[in-house]
């Protein structure tokens, strides 16, 4: 009868675990390596993990949530400061929470990471030594509770990343070892880099094209007031109408604002959440926001001497930050905002920045930034007047760069022509993205056209495009390309060439809705921006610590590029708005050849967004050169018979 029931108990005990990857519990892991580790210790070890929802025949399209742990330990005598650890997923990953941690990167979960991911320290960012702590493990070490879903691995394998690596400056990891369900390593000072002595407090302040500042004024037990400071530092980088936002992370909320506001002004989050059962007494009527991620934009320039919001330097344009080249009073934008605190954050020094920056503007570049750093505290004017300095409590800066997503269509995009070419090339099929469901090819190269049907929309441009194609004797597809659906064009056109020099027009078109207000736009070369001279109608400046970029702007009067607007009578074509100037560069290198395209940029920027460049350059007309070279063979074989007849 005892060994029915131990039989019984072993079947019924293989059934249930049926559902999990492995047959056993994980293999126990291999004795504490970071005894012999001196330096910092990374461990990472994986737990379970359990089939999901729809279960599929097929291994590698199969989900699995698992769930796994990460630990960073300062084994070392020194203290590591802003801790930051790369994991290297493999099994096409998908986080979706991680404590005691942030993405680098600063993307929301879930987040793909089967190409590996970057995580930093979250509210815990400094690893003090175990000397200076007594061995206390909750200030010498982070650990990190990872979940989230992979894809494949058969059982018994075990869903392991490749590799895991102290990213810091100034240490070297070599390759982690790997046991089972367990992987650790030990990164030590790398004697070979010389890593600089700072002087400062906290980690020091980093560089970037938009640097913000998130400073601590004033501090009390249960809220306390924030300035917030968004400079632009890139030559080339802009804002316009910006938007920015984040996470609070510890249940934080925005009481007051002074220099902005939110895009909602909710205060439901509050009511039905832990800050009311704290704040019972709190009007929460006069709360600002109270969402997790609230959306903030800059008052307009009427609110700038409001008492009530406005009367702070630096605020209320409308949410414009311009390159400090064109104006650096408004490079920089500044708010200031009332957060409220719930416990256990219930003292004067429990300060804890928001997480998750972005930004993001109307026509201008994509930035990315990172988790807020704690830096030495900033210092201000003091604002009565006096010759004296002003400190903040606390300071974080986060750091913003300008990038391109790969899967992300351009803004803008630019056209070509040339005096020696009667065709123009348009922007290219779909550079500002395409409707699925549009009926024409997406992937066929746009027609060459005219060159004055480029101040034609799009849509009237069919029948001159099909006309000059069947002049010209230009191959037309059964499906015609489709448009290039850009809210601004720029055409380049090359208008002249000579022995010592070149010039050329740049026409700015403004197919959308929205006026810009003082526009820029930058250009580059291969090898024939340096020699840039002037621009007739616009400001012009040669930047040559940014690649010998021409940065041209309006002059006053010219500064606005209006919206399309309808034509003058009832049936004609919309028109664009238009800028235009021509300019004039010297040929100061050796080998540039207009004809072969040495005349066209390879990079274009309009407020700061790369537009889209034409995938092939306009030649020379091959007919216009084959009769000239024609006519020079009938001149020198007429020369010939004359010398001969001399000769005779």
């Amino acid at each position: 009868m005892v060994s029915k029931t131990i039989i019984f108990y072993i079947i019924l005990f293989s059934v249930n675990i049926k559902g999990q990857d492995y047959d056993r519990n994980p293999p126990p892991a291999p004795p504490p390596a970071e005894n012999d580790c001196n330096g910092i210790f990374l461990s990472y070890v994986f737990i379970s993990r359990t089939k999901e929802l729809p279960h599929v025949k097929n291994a590698t399209a199969q989900a699995w949530a698992f769930k796994a742990t990460a630990t960073v330990l300062n084994a070392g005598i020194y203290e590591l400061k802003n801790w930051k650890m790369f994991i290297g997923f493999q099994n096409r990953e998908l986080l979706v929470s991680a404590t005691n941690a942030v993405l680098v990167s600063g993307d929301d979960f879930p987040a793909p990471v089967g190409n590996g991911t970057y995580l930093a320290g979250y509210p815990q960012t400094d690893l003090k030594t175990s000397i200076d702590t007594a061995g206390d493990f909750t200030q010498i070490q982070a650990e990190i509770e990872l979940t989230g879903t992979q894809f494949g691995i058969r059982s018994p394998g075990y869903p392991m990343p490749k590799t895991i690596k102290l990213v810091n400056d100034g240490y070297k990891c070599p390759s982690a070892i790997r046991k089972s369900t367990t992987m650790h390593v030990c990164c030590v000072k790398d004697p070979k880099i010389k890593v600089k002595n700072f002087t400062t407090k906290y980690f020091p302040r980093q560089n970037g094209d938009l640097l913000i500042s998130y400073d601590i004024l004033q501090a009390y037990p249960s809220n306390y007031q924030a300035q917030v400071t968004i400079q632009n530092v890139n030559p080339l980088g802009r804002l316009d109408q910006w938007n920015l936002t984040w996470e609070w992370m510890r249940g934080e909320f925005i009481y007051s604002m002074r220099g902005a506001y939110t895009r909602r002004k909710d205060y439901s989050d509050c009511v039905y959440g832990a800050a009311a059962q704290y704040y019972q007494d709190l009007d929460f009527s006069k709360v600002m926001n109270c969402e997790k991620k609230p959306i903030i934009a800059d008052l307009p320039p009427d609110r700038a001497q409001d008492k009530d919001v406005g009367m702070l330097p630096f605020c209320c344009r409308n949410g414009s930050i311009m390159p400090s080249i064109m104006n650096e009073t408004n490079s920089k934008s500044v708010f200031q905002l009332q957060v409220y605190k719930i416990p256990p954050d219930l003292n004067r020094t429990a300060l804890y920045p928001p997480e998750r920056w972005k930004i993001v503007g109307i026509l201008n570049p994509e930035y990315k930034c990172g988790q807020a750093l704690r830096v030495d505290e900033t210092q201000f004017s003091d604002p009565t007047g006096l010759q004296a300095t002003v400190t903040a409590i606390a300071s974080w800066q986060i750091v913003c760069n300008i990038t391109k997503p790969k899967h992300r269509a351009n803004r803008c995009c630019v056209s070509y022509s040339a005096y020696y070419n009667e065709s123009a090339i348009p922007c290219n099929t779909c550079a500002c993205g395409c409707d699925s469901s549009a009926k024409c090819s997406q992937n066929a190269p746009g027609l060459f056209v005219p060159p004055e049907t480029l101040l034609v929309p799009f849509a009237n441009r069919r029948n001159k495009t099909l006309y000059w194609a069947k002049l010209k004797h230009y191959h037309v597809p059964k499906q015609l390309p489709c448009g290039d659906n850009c809210g601004v064009s720029i055409n380049w056109h090359i208008d002249s060439n000579y022995k010592t020099g070149w010039t050329a027009r740049i026409t700015l078109f403004n197919w959308g809705e929205i006026n810009f207000v003082d526009w820029f736009v930058g250009i580059q070369f291969k090898k024939t921006g340096s020699g840039f001279a002037q621009a007739f109608s616009f400001n012009g400046t040669l930047l040559r610590n940014m690649n010998d970029t021409v940065f041209l702007e309006g002059l006053p009067g010219l500064n606005y590029l209006l919206a399309e607007a309808d034509g003058k009578k009832p049936g004609q074509p919309r028109v664009p708005g238009k800028q235009q100037s021509v300019l004039r560069f010297n040929k100061k290198l050796k080998g540039i050849d207009i004809l072969t395209g040495d005349g066209f940029p390879t990079r274009l920027l309009f407020n700061g967004e790369e537009c889209a460049l034409p995938t092939r350059l306009l030649a020379a007309d091959g007919r216009k050169w084959r009769a000239n070279s024609w006519v020079i063979t009938v001149i020198t074989l007429i020369t010939f018979l004359l010398m001969l007849k001399d000769l005779q």
